[in-house]
């Protein structure tokens, strides 16, 4: 059993499993799996090739583009302060609150019971682990852990985690073995100094 709004945009070739919600001017790209007890809400983007686990929620407000992993258990809120009732007290509507936008862009993968709060831009290919809370940007090709999530490394396109073979001031070049190629990685803020 699965609801699915005659109004939301289902491309080819789209599994969606019993139990799943897709809601009005949802719009799902070709390829993609939904999986059982996951809820799409209003308006939401999913690219083609996506991936989305048993259990997770997806607001109104957040994007995600094509290749993205969301693992079971996974996340996202919307409203960055969020409140039941008014200052007067009485119950907020939908036009009671600000939203706060969520980009998760092209083969992004998040971890089982990871939080995403609200606010965001998950980069490119970045590896989000299990449990972690992310409150920061991530930057493209970074692996972040933690309470709150930082970064722990670099990953290439399979997701195998990479060796920094050399530094400078501003970037930091790393090797892939899986793809026998070179990445060169600015530097941020929140990396950690430590290879994985």
């Amino acid at each position: 059993m699965k609801n699915i709004s005659p109004k939301a945009i289902i491309g080819e070739n789209v599994i969606v499993d019993d139990f799943v919600v897709i809601a009005d001017h949802a719009q799902i790209g070709d390829n993609c799996k939904i999986h059982y007890f996951s809820f799409v809400d209003e308006g939401v983007s999913i690219g083609k090739n996506t991936k989305i686990q048993n259990n997770v929620m997806i607001p109104h407000g957040v994007r995600l583009e094509e290749g993205v992993f969301v693992g079971p258990n996974a996340v996202f809120t919307n409203d960055k302060y969020p409140r039941s009732i008014t200052t007067d007290e009485k119950l907020k509507s939908s036009t009671d609150w600000t939203l706060s936008e969520t980009l998760v862009k092209k083969g992004a993968s998040i971890g089982a019971g990871a939080i995403i709060v609200c606010g965001i831009n998950l980069g490119e290919w970045c590896m989000v682990a299990a449990g972690s809370v992310v409150t920061k940007n991530v930057p493209d090709h970074a692996m972040v852990k933690g309470n709150p999530a930082r970064i722990c490394g670099y990953v290439d396109k399979t997701g195998t985690p990479m060796k920094r073979i050399e530094e400078e001031e501003d970037y930091c070049l790393y090797y892939s073995e899986k793809e026998n190629a070179e990445y060169k990685i600015t530097k941020h803020a929140n990396d950690r100094k430590i290879d994985l």
